[in-house]
Parts: structure tokens; sequence; C-alpha cells
């Protein structure tokens, strides 16, 4: 399992929000170089970068900390946050990333995201399916968490599954930053609908959103969850890098 911290950003500094709610940023660090870095030199190889500003603007604004961590670093990027064009996903390769995450777009405008896809391939386009919770799994958010669609996330990830997504990251949004554990359930339904199904490939499932201690990483790995992002807990030191050394 894939051990992905994640760097949050506005107005080009490292923040947390809670639940997606733009009104409880709390800001860790103004240079998220250092954090990079203090990630990259405990071996860790992988990097969730998130442009919150752009999530918010509906299209990239702080592709200048992609560039700078991508060249300053070995981290493997994937960059997600108001990628709606295919200029915007031109930025984000050409600044470093590695993969990028589409959520809204891929709501709002299949065509573009499907094109993606067969343009860059499954390696580098991961789907962003971050959604409210329900009785029945929950309904798949956009516009930087700040709407609600209709659709609801398990057939969501089975549509795009069909269409050959590999990568899938999921947050149940009321766990995003309460440190009170992740959506084990969700995960568990999310990867028994999308086993032995039609598709042409399993997906990679990443978990995000609420891990709060090394017991909540060795429940979604023994779930079967591909990656994991973790956030808050290593900025609140619930969780420190050196306990993660096994998983990278």
């Amino acid at each position: 399992m894939r051990i992905i911290p994640a760097i949050d950003i506005i107005g080009g500094k490292c923040v947390r929000l809670t639940k997606g709610d733009y009104d409880t940023k709390k800001i860790y660090n103004e240079n998220p170089l250092e954090v990079a870095k203090q990630f990259e030199d405990s071996g860790i190889e992988y990097l969730h970068l998130v442009d919150l500003d752009g999530a918010k603007a509906s299209h990239v604004v702080n592709y200048r900390v992609l560039e700078l961590l991508a060249s300053k670093t070995s981290l493997k990027i994937d960059f997600g946050g108001g990628l709606k064009t295919d200029n915007d996903l031109h930025v984000a390769f050409n600044s470093g990333a590695r993969q990028i995450t589409g959520g809204s777009i891929a709501v709002k405008d299949s065509d573009t995201f499907k094109g993606w896809l067969e343009t860059y391939g499954s390696e580098k386009i991961i789907l962003g399916a971050d959604c409210y919770p329900n009785e029945t799994g929950g309904t798949i958010a956009v516009s930087g968490w700040q709407e609600r669609s209709n659709q609801e996330v398990i057939p969501f990830v089975k549509s795009y599954q069909k269409k050959g997504i590999k990568y899938v990251i999921c947050t149940d949004i009321s766990k995003d930053g309460m440190l009170e554990g992740p959506a084990l359930t969700l995960y568990k339904n999310i990867l028994e609908a999308c086993t032995n199904s039609s598709a042409r490939q399993s997906i990679k499932l990443i978990a995000s959103g609420g891990v709060s201690n090394i017991d909540d990483v060795i429940a979604l790995k023994e779930l079967g969850c591909e990656g994991i992002i973790i956030g808050k807990a290593l900025y609140e030191n619930r969780i420190q890098l050196k306990d993660l050394a096994r998983y990278i």
C-alpha cells in the first residue's frame, strides 16, 4: 500500500480544512517546499497536492507551487483542484505533475474527462470520487466540495471503471479533517462492487480522510486499499513519519 501525504494549498501556503469548509482553514506552514522536503527526507515517494484556490475558482491557480515542488524534490506528485479544461491539464503536466485527479470535471463534463483518459491513459488520470455520505453510500461532491451532485458514488465509480479508469481517490467528506477514523464501510462496499465486474480492469482505490492513527493505516491495508492519503494526522503529530517506515 502506498503512503501518500497531502499538501493542500491556499494562497501558496500549506493548509488543512475540516470537512472541506474554507472557513476552517488552518495554516500549518507558509513554505510548502519545506513540508515536501520533510516527506522526501523520510523516504516518502508520493505526494497528493491540492490547489484549493483552483478548486474554488474552477481553474488552476497554484501551479507555481506544483512547479517548485516537482523541480526541487523527487516526489511523484498527483495534482488536483481546478482542472476543468485541456489547458489546465497541460499546465499541470508541464508544471511537473505525474498524475492528475479529476472530480468535478468527471461529473459536469464527462466527455472532456473521458477524452483525457483516452489521451493520457489510465496511469496518469485519477478519478476523484469524494462524497457526502448517505444510506446507499454517498452523493458525489463538486466545485471544491461546495456543491452536491445527484450522482451516487458506487455507480459513478463503476461507470468510469467500465471506461478504463484505474485509480480512484475517494473521501467521505464527513470524515475529512475530523481525526475520527476513515470510512471503512464505504471503501469496503466500493471495492466489493468493483470486483469481478465486466470492467476492463480492477480499480486501485486510494482512501482519503479521517485517518487518525497507525491502526487506521493497518485497517485500510487489510481492506485492500492500494493507497492512503494522510493529511491532518501528520500535521497534528497523531502519526509520525517514522511510524510509516514499514509501508514506505
